[in-house]
């Protein structure tokens, strides 16, 4: 049971509740299971809906069902199911895609992306890990897939208190999944690669990077993972392109993909803001410069730390363009704000004398799509800069 006006939020449309917003004497946390059903009410008794609770979250309870016609089962998990991959398959003709993107599809704590014939999923929270083989049993019965994997490797689950594992849930799935976009061909590594093994949500963005392509570009992609931004660079004209990454394994992906498309790239395994700072110090020049690097604001207390990182990012970027030369500069950081991101970019101009013209911004594809009651489903920017001498 809500506390008095702590509904307010949730018939707006949010879906989370908040332990200090419970009326912890008429309904104590400690009385729930991680995981359990429960039927949420105001403090007079309203019906608000059917949520699974979490008593040792600071998230303590997300509702799953506003109707109180329509409980939590399965029945409910393949209609949503249903809902969701008739969106997708509007989006795209073929089948790669973020099939589930949690509250945003009315599944809190779920994700699922589809790579053909194989689906791999994330799970969150609590109560979506106790419904998760109501959800396998739904994938099976909606979709029918070869097989269903569960990569629950994410750092998210320890503020549930849930383990981080991986396991297949049902079928078989391959070591490497494979992936179409824009007419290119992929590999990407399951068990040890990023997300679900795969990018989804920068599809678009992706795409338009093609325009922007002039022939004989040079371009440099940082923080590359297995080399989506570089290859499909190449593709649309450019001479060369370097991908720069941390992981060796990653890197060896990205030249694998570029060979799978007919094409050839460069490698450099190090630290991002080493590499950039030692491409500065050999001269090294570039048309393009994509950075797509990992959120660097997990938590509200690391906004000023990410703040300055992204700064330096970009200005140790602008220091390898040439005149006239493309800036693609993204954040997967909710907690940073696109317009924060454009002050971090300008200001990384104005410390490198550099004039900045922001020609498009760009967020996550639409198989990502926001929720309007939920600011935290809207987290992907990325904006397209046009990069001069500065203007005096």
């Amino acid at each position: 049971m809500l506390k008095r006006g702590e509904e307010r939020r949730l018939a707006a449309g949010h879906p989370w509740v908040f332990s200090n917003e419970i009326d912890s004497d008429a309904s104590p946390l400690g009385a729930f299971a991680p995981g359990e059903l429960a039927t949420l009410r105001t403090h007079r008794g309203g019906f608000v809906g059917y949520a699974y609770v979490n008593p040792h979250a600071l998230i303590c309870a997300r509702i799953l069902s506003r109707d109180a016609a329509h409980r939590i089962d399965r029945a409910l998990i393949e209609r949503r199911l249903t809902a969701a991959l008739a969106l997708r398959t509007r989006l795209s003709a073929a089948p790669y895609y973020r099939w589930v993107f949690g509250e945003s599809d009315a599944l809190p704590g779920l994700v699922l992306d589809r790579y053909g014939d194989v689906v791999v999923g994330q799970i969150a929270t609590a109560g979506m890990e106790r419904l998760k083989e109501e959800v396998a049993a739904a994938v099976r019965a909606v979709l029918g897939p070869a097989g269903l994997f569960w990569k629950n490797d994410s750092a998210a689950r320890d503020l549930e208190q849930l383990p981080q594992e991986a396991q297949l849930a049902f079928g078989a799935v391959p070591d490497e999944l494979a992936v179409e976009e824009s007419g290119l061909n992929f590999r990407a590594p399951l068990a040890h690669g990023q997300k679900t093994g795969w990018f989804y949500d920068q599809t678009a963005n992706r795409a338009r990077l093609r325009r922007y392509v002039a022939p004989r570009a040079r371009v440099l992609d940082v923080c590359s993972y297995v080399g989506a931004w570089a290859i499909t660079a190449l593709r649309a004209g450019a001479a060369r392109a370097a991908c720069v990454d941390s992981s060796q394994a990653a890197l060896e992906f990205a030249q694998a993909n570029a060979a799978r498309n007919g094409l050839k790239l460069e490698t450099l395994k190090a630290d991002a803001f080493e590499a950039l700072k030692s491409l500065i110090d050999e001269g090294a020049r570039y048309d393009i410069v994509i950075l797509d690097p990992p959120a660097f604001i997990k938590r509200k207390k690391d906004i000023p730390q990410g703040q300055a990182a992204y700064r330096k990012l970009n200005q140790l970027a602008l220091a390898l363009l040439d005149d006239e030369g493309l800036l693609v500069s993204c954040s997967c950081s909710y907690h940073l704000t696109a317009e924060e991101l454009m002050s971090a970019i300008q200001g990384a101009a104005r410390h490198s004398g550099r004039f900045v013209q922001i020609l498009e911004a760009g967020g996550q594809s639409p198989d990502h799509p926001v929720h309007p009651a939920i600011p935290e489903t809207r987290y992907l920017k990325a904006f397209f800069c046009r990069v001069t001498r500065e203007i005096g």
